[in-house]
């Protein structure tokens, strides 16, 4: 067992966060047991983040105590291990679109205490202004604008200095040109609000997606 992020540790090939709920699972995930400690094994095929690691990524800068805004934060597979990382002094701030996706979500956020479901349109940040200053802001909505709505959040919300992970999906951006092409097209939206810190592409665990992290300028 060997930590390789605060809060994210590797065993043999599987990625493993601390379970901060003893006993419980969110998407059927394997728990583990290492002496007194239980972990969940973060499944690379059905999170971006996990993907990335499992691709070798070298900045993850989620740590615990951080305060994150999740947009398209969904039913909350990928975000419960974000929950694991961060504790019981962090939280995150979920803006989801869809009223089913919320549902699922509440049943997570309750069980652990450090997730706000909010339903809403993350292109419109005003609907949440209430959202307090956050050191994250973790961006996987499946749509065209997705650079835009990343930046338009991390203005609005993103600390100074402050991190911002988002998760390219080439095909809600154009299906008929090539993934590589896009990819450069939204690197140079996001360069002028962001210093890159690093992009990985997520492929075979996720095809056509790049993760890229960066750091507000």
């Amino acid at each position: 067992m060997k930590e390789i992020f605060p809060g994210v540790w590797k065993k043999g090939d599987k990625i493993l966060t601390e379970n901060l709920v003893l006993g419980s699972r969110v998407y059927g995930e394997e728990l583990i047991r290492e002496k007194k400690t239980e972990y969940r094994v973060w499944n690379p095929y059905r999170s971006k983040p996990a993907a990335a690691i499992a691709r070798g990524l070298r900045n993850f800068p989620l740590k615990e105590g951080m305060k994150v805004l999740y947009l398209g934060i969904a039913s909350g597979t990928t975000a419960s291990h974000f929950s694991d990382i961060i504790g019981k002094n962090g939280a995150i701030y979920g803006v989801e679109i869809s009223e089913r996706s919320i549902r699922d979500l509440n049943h997570v956020a309750e069980k652990r205490g450090n997730i706000i479901p909010i339903l809403a349109n993350a292109k419109k940040p005003e609907d949440y202004s209430w959202v307090e200053p956050v050191d994250l802001v973790y961006q996987d909505a499946a749509t065209d604008d997705q650079s835009e709505i990343i930046i338009r959040n991390a203005e609005r919300f993103l600390k100074p200095k402050g991190f911002a992970i988002i998760s390219i999906k080439t095909r809600s951006i154009d299906v008929t040109r090539p993934p590589r092409e896009i990819y450069r097209q939204e690197l140079a939206k996001l360069e002028n609000h962001f210093q890159i810190l690093e992009k990985i592409e997520l492929d075979p665990y996720e095809k056509d997606h790049m993760l890229v992290v960066m750091r507000k300028k």
